[in-house]
């Protein structure tokens, strides 16, 4: 027999949430750390950077795991931009040593440094083997997060960003099994930044946390979260986007001046960790797809490129995002009321742009050294992004993304109609 009462699935609300199993968040939750490893075993992998491998911040934390009886290993090669052969320089660092559970501690490199070698001790074979979307057979060694900056969201994805000299690019592994098992968000921890790293990392979770708020919307069919990691926006992330956006708004410029203001460290560590829930689920777009070019080409920080090019593709997506925009424009702080909805999203694209200005983020593709020679080039290139490029709200094929690096060249800031 047929129902008669089945759902209207495109009508019907649709959201996706694939989170760590467990989050602390707050002043002085590095110290409960020593509680959360020994849930997964006995025997730790530290994988951080050179600078944070010297710090009295990862001593201190060693002791401290060695004091509760845990065997400790550590890796503090992790370079920037998690190039492959470092990698698979950490996992012969460790092979034949029993490993429980392995720490990210530091930025995103270093914590997607944790899950790609979660991956491989897991499951053997390099990198490579897993670039795309669910190409992890299976559940990997714990992961454990600790971010040191506001940004990445990387404590709390399903996405693993290297750089593979093969293919002259970065590349990413999507899959739920890399998702950390728990994070710590200690805001203490991010007081040290100086105010080009605050501004970089704080302009990433800008642009994950508006991304994914203004991502295409999907129709909620029962197989889009099997086929997708990025599923597009939806309301169960809109929620945290639109709040992480808030968050930003009352303190990224004040964590920016004053680095020692630790209410504006707390809120930045909260939205980065927002940020990073919801572009897991909901996705980022074409800003990510042009950046991954530009750093390459410029060696410059994601985090700057991103943010230099995120006013860009507002204006360049601006028709099919208006109301989302609008949205953002209440959330920055700026008087809407009584405004129409088209000039309420336009005050929307200006306060993105204001926020980005005073921390200091170029405002062309020009002065981060990009030739206009080279815009063809980058425009190419972001076509590989296609995870990224489908989660856009408006269709983008070559011409669009020649238009977008274009006019992030020229510093054109004209609105589409």
């Amino acid at each position: 027999m047929t129902c008669t009462h089945l759902p209207d699935l495109d009508n019907a609300p649709f959201g996706v949430l694939r989170l760590p199993r467990g989050i602390l968040v707050g002043a002085g939750q590095l110290r409960a750390l020593p509680h959360i490893v020994r849930d997964f075993g006995t025997s730790v992998l530290i994988c951080t950077d050179p600078r944070l491998a010297a710090s009295d911040e990862l001593r201190a934390l060693v002791t401290t795991l060695e004091e509760q009886g845990l065997e400790v290993a550590v890796f503090g090669d992790t370079e920037a931009e998690l190039p492959v052969p470092g990698i698979m320089n950490c996992v012969e660092a460790v092979r034949g040593r029993r490993i429980d559970a392995v720490i990210g501690f530091g930025g995103g490199s270093c914590m997607d440094m944790a899950k790609v070698v979660a991956v491989l001790l897991a499951h053997g074979g390099t990198p490579s083997d897993y670039y795309g979307e669910f190409a992890v057979p299976g559940p990997v060694l714990p992961v454990i997060a600790v971010p040191t900056t506001a940004g990445t969201g990387s404590e709390a994805t399903a996405i693993a960003v290297v750089s593979d000299p093969a293919l002259g690019m970065k590349t990413g592994i999507s899959s739920p099994h890399i998702i950390p098992a728990a994070a710590v968000c200690d805001p203490t921890l991010t007081l040290t930044c100086p105010p080009a790293l605050t501004a970089a990392t704080g302009a990433d979770a800008f642009v994950h946390l508006v991304e994914s708020y203004t991502a295409v919307a999907r129709p909620g069919t029962p197989e889009l979260a099997r086929e997708r990691v990025f599923i597009g926006r939806n309301p169960l992330t809109d929620t945290l986007a639109i709040e992480g956006v808030r968050l930003v708004g009352r303190s990224l410029v004040r964590a920016y001046r004053e680095p020692g203001d630790e209410s504006a460290r707390g809120d930045m560590m909260l939205a980065a960790l927002y940020g990073g829930m919801a572009l897991s689920n909901a996705g980022t777009a074409a800003a990510h797809a042009i950046q991954y070019p530009v750093g390459t080409l410029t060696h410059t920080p994601h985090g700057v490129g991103v943010g230099l090019l995120l006013p860009y593709v507002l204006r360049h997506n601006f028709p099919a995002i208006r109301p989302q925009l609008a949205r953002i424009a209440e959330a920055l702080g700026a008087d809407v009321r009584g405004l129409a909805v088209e000039d309420a999203a336009r005050a929307g694209v200006e306060a993105v742009d204001r926020i980005l200005a005073e921390i200091g983020i170029p405002a062309t593709l020009a002065e981060l050294g990009v030739r206009e020679d080279d815009l063809g080039l980058i425009a190419e290139r972001a076509r590989n992004s296609r995870r990224l490029i489908d989660n856009n709200p408006v269709p983008l094929g070559l011409e669009g993304l020649t238009a977008i690096t274009r006019a992030a060249f020229a510093g054109d800031r004209a609105f589409r109609a």
